[in-house]
């Protein structure tokens, strides 16, 4: 209930800060991905054909995307669209909704830089993913440093030192961290591991 009490107050709040502030809305983070505010509807057309956004990743809940677009309207702009809804403030996504992130974003990764541990059956048209929830400081930020950490065999420290680099407001509280640290554990950690281990039979 305090989400939803505080969103509009909030959402306002972010424009103010963008517009008299050295906030931008978004923040390219490297080649593919984008973190950002929540995208209104009337910059559909500017991202899909400034950024080359190929895909969608809301973190919001459904009455957060009241100004947004969902599925049904990403798809009039031959976008494709994964809702991860997640409760702002009070909670960081879960571990499921992390790896399933991760694994939709890799479909638009190009042939030579897919994700390795990522399965990927089929793919779709290389391009640019943009990663939002509100403010694209937190829950939207928490994947994207899972992202960061799975294609680079990054540590949490690593991926959120180099979002900080690009988008300096990002926020992760106590939650965030310890999710990101668990995505680490069971996932890029293991891949290293198992890395090294095929490494050392071959020796």
């Amino acid at each position: 209930m305090f989400a939803r009490v505080t969103f509009y107050p909030t959402l306002f709040y972010n424009i103010f800060m963008e517009r008299v502030s050295a906030r931008r809305w978004y923040d390219r983070i490297d080649d593919n991905m984008i973190l950002g505010a929540l995208p209104f509807r009337t910059m559909s057309e500017e991202l899909v054909k400034k950024e080359n956004i190929k895909a969608v990743v809301s973190m919001n809940e459904d009455y957060e995307l009241w100004f947004s677009n969902n599925a049904e309207r990403w798809a009039q702009h031959n976008v494709k669209f994964l809702q991860l809804a997640t409760t702002d403030i009070f909670e960081s996504p879960d571990q499921g909704k992390l790896r399933k992130g991760v694994e939709f974003i890799n479909r638009f990764l190009p042939e030579g830089q897919k994700i390795k541990g990522i399965p990927c059956d089929f793919t779709d048209e290389a391009g640019t993913v943009y990663v939002h929830c509100k403010a694209g400081r937190t829950r939207s930020a928490t994947l994207v440093g899972c992202y960061l950490m799975m294609k680079n065999g990054w540590t949490p420290e690593q991926a959120v030192a180099h979002m900080k680099d690009c988008r300096p407001h990002i926020l992760l509280h106590n939650k965030q961290w310890e999710a990101l640290r668990i995505f680490h554990t069971d996932n890029v950690g293991k891949s290293n591991l198992d890395s090294n281990n095929s490494r050392a039979k071959g020796s």
